[in-house]
C-alpha cells in the first residue's frame, strides 16, 4: 500500500511539473511571436510561480535540516 501511495504522489508531482512547463513554454512562444522581450514570461503567473519554487528549494532544506 505504501508503495503506491508513493507512486501516486510521483505522477502527481510529474503531471504537475508537465503541465506548469507546458504553461511557461506558452507564455514564452506568445511572448517572442509578439516580440516582447526576453524576460516578460518570468512576469506571468506560471513564470512567477516556477521562480517561487526554485527560490523555497533552500529555504525548505533548510527546515527539513533543522
Amino acid at each position: 500500500m505504501d508503495i503506491v501511495l508513493g507512486l501516486i504522489k510521483i505522477i502527481a508531482l510529474l503531471a504537475a511539473a508537465g503541465i506548469l512547463g507546458q504553461w511557461f513554454l506558452a507564455e514564452v512562444k506568445k511572448t517572442k511571436a509578439a516580440g516582447g522581450v526576453w524576460y516578460r514570461p518570468y512576469l506571468s503567473p506560471p513564470g512567477i510561480i516556477i521562480i517561487c519554487a526554485i527560490l523555497a528549494i533552500p529555504v525548505i532544506a533548510w527546515l527539513i535540516d533543522k
